[in-house]
């Protein structure tokens, strides 16, 4: 299972950015899938996370700025994060729990690659 992520980059505070992240490979079904980030120094935290019930969770800290949603067709998920902060700049990581097969018991839980996110002030 591979999690490609994109759409990192330079935003500006107050602007907008929109990450993508496609699960791809051998995958039976995904349980949740989601966003994690980690600023130099800190350790990696949870951002937001979107299961396969539609079922949402965000952290305080992004709640009424950043939207998680999926497109199950694609196995891909989506950060659509508004009214960036110069404390978001981060390195965004995409994971997922995932099936992959149908004799599979339980969810393995995969990471993609990162993807660097800098809001300047």
């Amino acid at each position: 299972v591979q999690l490609q992520a994109s759409g990192g980059g330079l935003g500006q505070s107050g602007g907008s950015l929109r990450l993508s992240c496609t699960a791809s490979g051998s995958i039976f079904s995904i349980n949740a899938i989601g966003w994690y980030r980690q600023a130099p120094g800190n350790q990696r935290e949870l951002v937001a996370t979107v299961t396969s019930a539609d079922t949402t969770n965000y952290a305080d800290s992004v709640k009424g700025r950043f939207t998680i949603s999926m497109n199950n067709a694609k196995n891909t998920v989506y950060l659509q994060m508004n009214s960036l902060k110069p404390e978001d700049t981060a390195v965004y990581y995409c994971n997922a729990g995932v099936k992959v097969n149908s004799a599979s018991v339980y969810y393995q839980n995969f990471w993609g690659q990162g993807t660097q996110v800098t809001v300047s002030s």
